[in-house]
């Protein structure tokens, strides 16, 4: 599908990482940023593989409470003074529990918080 002249695809180009698991925890997706960002893990070799065997604890008990209800989880982590965001939320298909898409992408380290009102 096309829109405004851009195809609807914006995900393989999107600037941050986009990961699709389905409710198996089996990589269905990534886009290219997040091939680039798990290249030292084996990049697209992880599609197809199991999330879980790819975290430690306590965030492969999280992920499992996530891949048996849609929830959500949402935080920040920083690293090597980069920091970014992540936010994971169930992929819902017709009103059916699909899986989970996790985004994360990096906040700028000047980033401005507005409170709106």
């Amino acid at each position: 599908m096309t829109l405004s002249g851009c195809e609807v695809n914006w995900m393989d180009e999107f600037g941050g990482a986009i990961t699709v698991c389905n409710t198996d925890g089996i990589i269905v997706y990534m886009n290219d940023f997040s091939i680039r960002q798990f290249e030292k893990y084996g990049g697209d070799n992880l599609l197809g593989t199991n999330l879980l065997e790819c975290h430690p604890e306590p965030s492969k008990t999280k992920l499992r409470e996530m891949l048996e209800k849609p929830i959500e989880n949402t935080y920040t982590t920083e690293k090597n003074g980069l920091k970014k965001v992540v936010t994971q939320k169930p992929w819902m298909e017709n009103g059916k529990f699909c899986g989970v898409v996790e985004l994360s992408f990096e906040l700028p380290s000047d980033i401005e918080n507005q409170i709106r009102t």
